[in-house]
């Protein structure tokens, strides 16, 4: 489905919903937001506060859990475009195009109710509108600085940024500046420390699709960890957040994985129960209009740039210092056991997380629009985020670290044996570093941070491999790959299954800067540079 034509903001007028209260009502459509906002449906405007694209397919495509496999495989151009890391004309959902409109219609009804709630004098009754407004507005943000511009870093005070939008638009055609990255962050901290404490979860019908306090803290987790500060106090920032998620016990909040590795990996029993709202490791699940569903399941679509088994070695079918992958389910180390085509060159190795579901346009002429659910955070990668900041802040803390990664290895896999430092540093220290030709789970490091030591280093490459492992299919590991310099190299595997690099993705490459949309270019704004 084409995406129209848009600038920076779009009006409201044109925006639909769908309701999101169970897997068998998220198609029925909302009202329309034309009503007049006043005190008392002022918060019904943020059912639109959250994108409606998912980054699901740009972070996955983009980073190195896809190979290419021969064009006798099913593609399009979209997949193409983001698998080679070109600027793309495609404006159908799960493109580039489509998140940055998904986003700053997202962002203007968070600024109309933020208008609204300041309209009737700031009220304490509408404390809970203006809150989640600032949430999702940081959000929304949050989101665009992450795929259009590079990672944060020393050089944000010249690095390019994304118009961050505060007030209702009321001009034609106006102009508008990227500013710089640092000023992106520090207006998205601004949004979140002032909205994430005025949030009330009682105010919503669904909360497990709104910002509840502890999905908004989950927000403020990860953004820290990636906000990172020449004194590391962010990650200081990071375990304070993630602790108001996980509280004194997280083994009792991160999802059941062995329940959920018992279901039928056959239809969508899997990934419905993954993104139940029912589920307490969901924090905050968003409906999107995608197509992704279709390829990381079941589908002879998206065989072409897929997450096949060369690569599945890195990923679900890894060995780590928990345990070794087996293809017999019953003694595999994770509980996750993977599904894969039967063709004679596989190309799709997958875990049921994400089900593609159909809204029919034309049932005559059989067309559909694509949507799936999103769990955009969970407990589980939040206590990774709070490992990962542990592991940064030094020796010290590298006990907490452990405790957390032993958290995420008990849900995850069937270890009985506890992680340690000594067991981590001697699997990671004693293994190679990836080749593409050569693949293991240890990539170069090149973050514009520093890292201590070997051992320091070993304790990142466990979280980095959990986390891959954990929010594969979601995009997340894009993020990684930026935030830590990886080399991606694309790798080739032919029909007969030898395999070649065609080409290769460099810790300063500057499409690490996913371009912004051409017709926003052609408005005036001014590109990602590229070599």
């Amino acid at each position: 489905m084409k995406m129209k034509k848009y600038i920076i903001w779009t009006s409201l007028v044109t925006v639909f919903t769908f309701g999101l209260s169970s897997c068998a009502d998220f198609l029925d459509e909302l009202p329309d937001n034309r009503t007049e906002l006043n005190p008392d449906n002022v918060g019904k405007i943020l059912v639109s506060a959250y994108p409606t694209t998912a980054i699901c397919e740009i972070g996955e495509v983009s980073s190195d859990n896809t190979d290419a496999y021969p064009n006798n495989f099913s593609s399009d151009r979209l997949l193409e475009d983001l698998y080679k890391w070109e600027s793309t004309a495609e404006q159908d959902q799960d493109s580039p195009a489509a998140l940055w409109e998904s986003c700053y219609i997202a962002i203007s009804a968070c600024n109309q109710a933020l208008k609204a709630v300041e309209d009737a004098g700031n009220p304490v009754s509408l404390n809970a509108v203006k809150g989640e407004a600032l949430v999702c507005r940081a959000y929304a943000h949050f989101l665009l600085a992450n795929i259009f511009c590079k990672a944060y870093g020393t050089t944000a005070k010249t690095d390019l940024g994304i118009p961050y939008m505060k007030d209702i638009e009321t001009t034609v055609s106006p102009n508008y500046e990227r500013g710089t990255l640092e000023d992106v962050y520090k207006n998205i901290e601004s949004d979140l420390l002032a909205g994430v404490e005025l949030i009330s979860d009682n105010v919503y019908s669904v909360p497990k699709y709104h910002f509840t306090k502890k999905a908004a803290y989950a927000l403020a987790a990860r953004f820290y960890l990636y906000y990172v500060q020449p004194d590391k106090s962010n990650y200081d920032n990071v375990i304070k957040y993630a602790d108001k998620v996980l509280g004194n016990n997280p083994s009792t909040l991160v999802r059941d994985w062995a329940s959920l590795g018992e279901l039928d990996l056959d239809k969508d029993i899997l990934p419905n129960s993954y993104v139940s709202a029912d589920n307490n490791a969901n924090l905050l699940l968003v409906s999107t209009n995608s197509y992704w569903g279709f390829n990381v399941d079941p589908y002879g679509r998206g065989e072409r740039y897929a997450h096949g088994p060369l690569v599945a070695v890195e990923t679900c079918r890894s060995n780590g210092p928990w345990g070794n992958y087996s293809p017999a389910k019953e003694s595999n180390v994770y509980y996750m056991f993977p599904w894969s085509n039967s063709s004679s060159l596989p190309t799709k190795v997958m875990l049921r997380k994400v089900a593609e579901y159909q809204e029919v346009v034309d049932p005559v002429a059989g067309t559909i629009n694509g949507h799936i659910i999103n769990a955009a955070f969970t407990t589980d990668e939040t206590l990774l985020c709070r490992a990962e900041a542990y592991i940064m802040k030094g020796a010290g803390f590298y006990p907490q670290a452990i405790a957390d990664l032993n958290v995420w290895q008990s849900a995850y896999t069937r270890s009985t044996t506890l992680l340690t430092v000594d067991a981590i540093n001697n699997y990671y220290g004693n293994m190679g570093y990836y080749k593409p030709l050569e693949p293991t789970v240890k990539k170069e490091l090149h973050p514009d941070f520093s890292i201590a030591d070997a051992t320091q280093e070993n304790l990142i490459h466990c979280v980095l491999h959990a986390r891959r492992i954990l929010t594969l299919h979601e995009g997340l590991r894009w993020f990684d790959i930026k935030r830590y310099g990886i080399v991606v190299y694309r790798r080739f595997i032919s029909n007969s299954g030898t395999v070649s690099v065609t080409d290769e993705l460099k810790a300063d490459d500057p499409r690490r800067a996913i371009q912004i949309p051409s017709d926003v270019i052609s408005a005036g704004m001014k590109p990602n540079p590229r070599n």
